[in-house]
């Protein structure tokens, strides 16, 4: 249903080296890149963006999630950590959520400009 989701930044350049590292954990990488925002896609799901706002200046959204698919609980572990690495902050350390200790494993952060993101897996391995 989710073919793309963006968040605004105030410093592009920062936000563009914080998601080029988070997008490589993940397999994915930048598929469009402008003056004013780029765009990364892995081989599934939509595209995600992250720019200037048209209009005004970027904020934070309030209840506002954005969430990222991981091949593995290896992965969540080390986006969540490069996240922290690269001026993220946490909001939820990597770990089963939920009563399945079999299923739903994430981790929740923000991006240097406080958007928060979720990146999950489902499974054991």
């Amino acid at each position: 249903m989710l073919t793309v989701a963006r968040y605004g930044t105030k410093d592009l350049d920062r936000a563009k080296a914080f998601y080029d590292a988070i997008a490589a954990l993940l397999g994915a990488g930048r598929v469009m890149d402008r003056p004013e925002a780029v765009g990364y896609k892995g081989a599934d799901g939509g595209m995600f963006v992250v720019g200037q706002p048209l209009a005004g200046d970027a904020t934070v959204g309030n209840g506002t999630q954005i969430g990222f698919a991981a091949s593995s609980r290896a992965v969540v572990d080390a986006v969540h950590a490069k996240a922290l690495a690269l001026g993220g902050t946490c909001e939820g350390p990597p770990g089963v959520r939920g009563a399945d200790p079999n299923g739903f494993y994430a981790a929740y952060f923000r991006d240097p400009d406080g958007n928060k993101l979720m990146v999950f897996h489902m499974g054991t391995r």
